[in-house]
């Protein structure tokens, strides 16, 4: 029997809904929040504190913390529970959904390489197409032009290389950045803007994320986790009183060991060029190919992924719901989305013979992320 995709919760527990459940909490209705639902997350509506900083673990799925829970000694004092991720289960459109409490369809970043127009396939990370900086040709905060956190320039600590990317100039659009060298100084840094009276403080450590991808669920990824732990605790030592500490992920991992599949030469004639990531591939499929495309696709990987079209998805709202014609034309036409731990090679795609563990699709392993709170 084949498996069925874990669609994100947007009408409830998603990181969608976790600034918006923070900040109606610490700030009360606000007009800058229009956009957002009011979709509570009952562990944030509880919330006591006057201060909270918002930590996010690159790459910590829930069934991944679950199985290693003895490596946080730090997350035992934490109330926690799962959430779902976005679709994809992809850092770029993730950490944008969790910055501006949007889904996907409706920010605008909708995946890690989309389609910019005239087949310029954008890697959203880098900011790049083919390899050369495109921000002056696709500028960030046009390309997303919703204000993090509300509009209200709150805090946010991150990696100083970051600071000037074209990612974090669209995804913490408004935002003022404090940057770190070394993971010993996240502390420090959350501990001045506590200090300073800042209310709210937004961390962002991409760690685990990296190790995974590079050495899969092994003893790197092990010594990753205690390091994190130990991270975790030097944030509670320096937190004053009456401020809570909630922490959370932006997608799982699944560990893929064979290398991508590279997709049927019939199929791919009928292609134009592709777009996403190896667990989440988009086809732009030549004029009045898409059924069979979809046909073929399914006929050779229908037990092994998912196949739909860019209107089902919408349809469905697997990105959310009501995306602008520009943001639509950003998606392919059909999506082949892995169910089991393989992935799909696109020659374009540049390093993915590389990664061991992968995200992006909708398996439980990567879209049930973590929600820990601690009130101090």
């Amino acid at each position: 029997m084949l498996k069925d995709p874990v669609l994100p919760d947007y009408s409830g527990e998603c990181l969608t809904n976790i600034v918006p459940a923070i900040f109606s909490r610490l700030f009360g209705p606000s007009p800058n929040y229009r956009l957002w639902q009011d979709q509570p997350i009952p562990a944030l509506s509880e919330l006591h504190s006057k201060n909270v900083v918002l930590l996010v673990l690159d790459g910590l799925g829930w069934n991944q913390l679950k199985a290693n829970r003895e490596r946080f000694s730090t997350f035992s004092s934490f109330k926690s529970s799962p959430i779902t991720s976005v679709a994809p289960t992809t850092t770029s459109s993730a950490l944008t959904s969790i910055t501006t409490g949007l889904a996907p369809l409706q920010h605008g970043i909708v995946g890690y390489r989309m389609h910019m127009g005239g087949g310029d396939v954008m890697n959203v990370l880098r900011w790049s197409v083919a390899g050369k900086d495109v921000r002056s040709t696709y500028p960030p905060t046009l390309i997303q032009n919703i204000a993090s956190f509300g509009g209200m320039k709150h805090a946010m600590v991150t990696r100083t290389e970051f600071g000037g990317t074209g990612f974090t100039q669209a995804h913490l659009y408004g935002a003022r950045l404090t940057g770190w060298r070394v993971a010993s100084s996240i502390a420090v840094e959350v501990s001045n803007l506590v200090k300073s009276g800042e209310k709210f403080v937004y961390v962002y450590y991409d760690g685990i994320d990296k190790v995974a991808h590079e050495y899969g669920f092994g003893s790197h990824y092990l010594a990753e986790l205690r390091a994190v732990d130990r991270i975790v605790g030097d944030i509670l030592e320096v937190l004053p009183p009456d401020t809570a500490l909630v922490v959370t992920a932006d997608h799982g991992q699944v560990q893929v060991d064979q290398d991508p599949i590279v997709p049927n030469e019939q199929i791919l004639s009928n292609v134009k060029f592709q777009s996403g990531e190896g667990r989440w591939r988009w086809f732009h499929v030549k004029p009045g190919s898409e059924q069979e495309v979809i046909s073929g696709l399914n006929e050779l990987y229908g037990e092994i992924a998912w196949v739909r079209s860019k209107r089902q998805i919408i349809d469905e709202m697997w990105l959310g719901s009501a995306p602008t014609h520009e943001v639509a034309g950003r998606l392919g036409d059909v999506a082949l989305i892995a169910m089991e731990p393989v992935a799909f090679f696109d020659p374009s795609d540049t390093g993915e013979l590389k990664l061991i563990c992968r995200h992006g699709s909708l398996s439980e392993d990567e879209i049930y992320v973590p929600l820990m709170v601690f009130e101090k």
